[in-house]
């Protein structure tokens, strides 16, 4: 398998490659020349396996020989040893509505799910080299945890993590902070997730800075990061779906990548009937769907702070798709978003965009009120993240397909909501009791590529 750039199809990279550079030279996104489709056999095979197994069968067609056989089998499982959930992903009845519960790692958010698998592949691949690598990483909230516990420790890793300065929940923060490894480095920086995630798309493109650092990423923009993420959708649909029948997935979504690997679990076969696009009122996304432009606009904070998102890095790999895979046309519409400030589908790549994608906006009293009914009638709660997600499917009574929604976060990340909502506080995991009585480090900076690039060369 090899893989090309978004904005130059012509190259040819192995996956070792494309792991370590994580993003393209060219600002592009790495994207596998075909995406495996499977047959009846091979599908109906997948029923027999757990979790770990899927996990294997997925990472190998995409992985092809950069790993023994066994070494993979090894790196998925001690990934998911310390999940909290023999199940890995399991899921909560609620009337018509499935909660697929992605929550069960180490820091209580979907992240984990990738984040765990790419922290042992590193150590695997730099323990043939002996490189060192310094992975630098942007996080609304929940992609700092997953990466810091992925790697804590590490030998020949440095891990860098930017978060906007009081933008995330006080759990969110303390659940990166509070790490006491010599090899992690948090960055508040005075900003939104936006500014955190263009700071580091711009060292990424930075050859010099990033050769002389050896720079590397595991943002959601890492392919391996969506390779983990397809395993969840076979999982469900085989594990939670008696009658295979097809399936709807509303999605809360802010970078794309989870809803994402939806759309190559479909294009590999997998029988999914809809995607749903869920955003908070931060809803650049719903609106390009909707309209066909996508036109950022000023990040308003929320109860729901992963999805304060404006510019959605995964886009770009659908806008591939939709653009009739050319590298031209997405080079022509992302220096139409740097120079112009936004972007226009045409009529024929909208239509495409609308056959695979649906898309939903839930505002902040609607969050807290789905909270709140889902509590009421079911004694369930959910995070605010998981409430968008949950507003198109609630009147959605078509027997005929099996609705899912993403539960991507703990509800106790984020007792303020949930407190707003219910009344209740929700109590952290019995694991995580501690966290509030330990010590946080982090560094705040300013809002200033140079200060981090400073920041980054002075601990290296």
């Amino acid at each position: 398998m090899k893989y090309f750039s978004t904005r130059d199809s012509t190259i040819k990279l192995s996956f070792e490659e494309i792991f370590f550079k994580g993003l393209a030279s060219d600002g592009g996104l790495f994207l596998p020349e075909n995406f495996p489709k499977l047959d009846e056999l091979e599908l109906k095979n997948f029923t027999k396996l757990n979790f770990q197994e899927m996990s294997y069968e997925i990472f190998k067609m995409y992985t092809g020989n950069t790993f023994e056989n066994n070494d993979l089998k090894n790196i998925i499982n001690k990934a998911y040893k310390s999940f909290r959930n023999p199940k890995i992903v399991d899921v909560k009845e609620c009337g018509n509505i499935s909660f697929v519960q992605l929550h069960h790692g180490p820091t209580l958010a979907f992240k984990d799910i990738a984040m765990q698998v790419l922290g042992e592949m590193y150590v695997n691949l730099l323990s043939k080299n002996n490189k060192k690598i310094n992975l630098i990483t942007a996080t609304s909230g929940d992609t700092g945890a997953a990466a810091i516990d992925a790697f804590k420790g590490k030998k020949n890793i440095n891990i860098f993590v930017l978060h906007p300065h009081n933008k995330i929940s006080d759990v969110q923060r303390k659940l990166m902070t509070t790490y006491d490894a010599k090899n992690v480095f948090n960055i508040a920086i005075e900003g939104s997730f936006d500014d955190c995630q263009k700071i580091v798309k711009e060292l990424f493109v930075d050859k010099i800075f990033s050769e002389k650092i050896n720079m590397s990423g595991v943002n959601s923009i890492n392919w391996a990061r969506v390779i983990a993420q397809i395993v969840y959708y076979f999982y469900i649909y085989f594990k939670f779906n008696p009658k295979q029948n097809p399936i709807n997935v509303s999605v809360p979504t802010g970078n794309f990548g989870d809803v994402y690997a939806g759309y190559v679990a479909k294009k590999m076969g997998l029988n999914i009937n809809s995607l749903i696009v869920s955003t908070n009122q931060n809803n650049i996304l719903e609106r390009c769907i909707q309209n066909g432009e996508y036109k950022p606009e000023k990040v308003t904070a929320s109860i729901s702070p992963s999805m304060d998102i404006q510019v959605a890095s995964n886009f770009e790999r659908i806008l591939f798709d939709i653009a009739d895979y050319s590298s031209d046309r997405v080079n022509q519409l992302m220096n139409n978003l740097k120079n112009d400030g936004f972007f226009k589908l045409n009529e024929d790549e909208l239509k495409i965009l609308q056959s695979n994608f649906k898309s939903s906006c839930c505002s902040e009293n609607e969050t807290i009120d789905i909270i709140k009914e889902i509590y009421s009638s079911y004694n369930y709660i959910i995070d605010p993240h998981t409430a968008t997600a949950a507003k198109p499917l609630l009147n959605n009574k078509n027997e005929k397909n099996k609705n899912f929604c993403f539960e991507t976060a703990h509800p106790s990340k984020f007792p303020a909501a949930i407190e707003k909502s219910i009344k209740i506080k929700p109590s952290l995991p019995k694991e995580f009791n501690e966290i509030n009585s330990k010590k946080e480090i982090f560094d705040v900076l300013d809002n200033s590529l140079e200060k981090v690039k400073s920041y980054v060369l002075e601990k290296v």
